[in-house]
């Protein structure tokens, strides 16, 4: 038997409704502005004046056109980025996941002595550290400054992450790990094939966690990178969009008059260049995300 909702209810649902359109609006309507203005015609890009873009820019004689993204696809210096920018994400993420898995493990033993301190010294490190210069120095004694390795090492290890990995290995049942314990297997095997696949979830949201802050890091490079063969794409972006020094960048012999016809269509491509693997991974990573933050926050 159908339940007659009652006209509150249903005014409610429909206000529910259409709020969630408008939020949903607001998050979309940036990227489809971006997106449309990337394939719009360079001329009638240059020439609006209006607000968001919820089209492409075109009309008979200026069709819509790729042309930002074969000057991006066509550029060394982009595709470099790229590369790189991969490389540290991939290179960063697997020694993330293994340090912070190790950390967490190890701070979850419920019988792990000096536990609490060792937990409040970690703590710590998230409110207070030694600042950028001592930073810098001890990068520079090691060696890695001007080197993949400072891309990969610098924020390696999260505390946060850490304290999120041990709460879900805190929330597996202690008598797993005892029956494997009388089967012989030691700390590695269970933190490798018992903890491990059992908190996936909050695995998961880590990598993504640490992804996303890596794909995004320009600042890092900015200021341990001088070789631009090393330079991440966002450091390149950056150069692009707010440097104002994108014709050194998208040097294909074109003039400058050219280049200021095409600035704005190419920051665009540039743009949706950058951002596209992370809008590819997320659908694929985000059905753990809520379930991984809240195994991982249970508790304290």
């Amino acid at each position: 038997m159908k339940i007659k909702e009652s006209p509150s209810r249903i005014i409610f649902r429909i206000v529910n409704v259409i709020i969630m359109i408008l939020l949903a609006f607001v998050c979309l309507a940036p990227l489809l502005h971006v997106f449309f203005a990337s394939i719009s015609d360079p001329i009638l890009l240059t020439q609006y004046k209006g607000g968001i873009i919820l089209w492409p820019l075109y009309d008979a004689t200026h069709p819509i056109t790729g042309m930002g993204y074969t000057f991006v696809l066509g550029n060394a210096q982009l595709i470099r980025g790229y590369a790189n920018t991969f490389y540290y994400v991939a290179a960063g993420a697997i020694l993330s996941v293994l340090l912070c898995s190790l950390g967490g493990y190890c701070v979850s033993r419920r019988n792990t002595l000096w536990m609490r301190y060792l937990t409040l010294m970690m703590t710590f490190t998230m409110f207070f550290g030694g600042g950028m210069i001592p930073t810098y120095m001890v990068n520079k004694w090691l060696g890695i400054v001007n080197t993949r390795w400072v891309m990969v090492l610098m924020g390696l290890v999260s505390v946060f992450n850490i304290i999120i990995v041990r709460t879900a290995f805190q929330a597996i049942p202690a008598s797993l790990e005892e029956s494997a314990q009388l089967d012989g297997a030691g700390h590695m095997t269970i933190l490798f094939r018992i903890t491990f696949p059992l908190a996936k979830a909050t695995i998961a949201v880590i990598t993504l966690f640490y992804a996303v802050g890596k794909w995004n890091d320009y600042f890092t490079a900015a200021i341990y990178l001088l070789d631009r063969k090393l330079y991440p794409l966002q450091l390149i972006l950056r150069e692009i969009i707010v440097q104002d020094s994108g014709q050194n960048v998208f040097d294909a012999g074109e003039s400058a008059n050219n280049f200021s016809q095409y600035k704005k269509l190419l920051n665009y491509s540039t743009v949706i260049f950058a951002t596209l693997p992370i809008l590819c991974v997320y659908p694929f990573v985000q059905k753990y995300f809520v379930k991984g933050v809240m195994i991982g926050s249970i508790k304290g």
